[in-house]
């Protein structure tokens, strides 16, 4: 199947597309501020650069988009068009994902993976329920690694 689109079209829409301070994310920011917990940004100087760094409680918090990532959820789509591309580059993200989550685990630090459809889900009370376990977790500091999806409509400690 051809694209829809020109090439010029196309181009100019993947380049819209933000990595930094998306709409999830933003939720995300918004939800642990609104919870007296305080993070720097960007994670300049850590391994996969995590989206939010909490240095008191020696947590990083990534805020992954379902289709970038690979997510097995109903968010992710693997392109009918140029398909063996799409496949590598979803591939490369996970196992870049994976080998990330283990240096900054083998650090020392606790890593939270907050998937983009726990945050978009329609259900406004998931989303805030996702924010509270995302929030306890970073408190209570039990698990090293912590994913919030809705996949399952709830979270997963790894």
């Amino acid at each position: 199947m051809t694209d829809v689109h020109s090439p010029a079209v196309r181009s100019k829409n993947m380049r819209a597309i933000r990595s930094a301070n998306t709409k999830p994310e933003m939720l995300v920011r918004k939800g642990l501020h609104a919870a007296g917990l305080r993070f720097r940004l960007g994670g300049a100087g850590l391994l996969g650069r995590p989206d939010l760094v909490l240095p008191k409680f020696n947590a990083v918090v990534f805020v992954h988009g379902c289709f970038w990532h690979g997510h097995g959820c109903n968010d992710f789509k693997l392109p009918i068009s140029r398909r063996d591309f799409w496949e590598k580059k979803i591939y490369g993200n996970r196992e870049r994902d994976n080998r990330v989550v283990a240096g900054l685990t083998a650090g020392g630090w606790r890593v939270g993976i907050v998937w983009g459809c726990a945050i978009k889900q329609r259900n406004v009370n998931s989303k805030f329920s996702s924010l509270e376990n995302i929030v306890s977790w970073v408190r209570t500091g039990k698990e090293a690694i912590y994913e919030v999806t809705a996949i399952d409509a709830g979270e997963r400690s790894v």
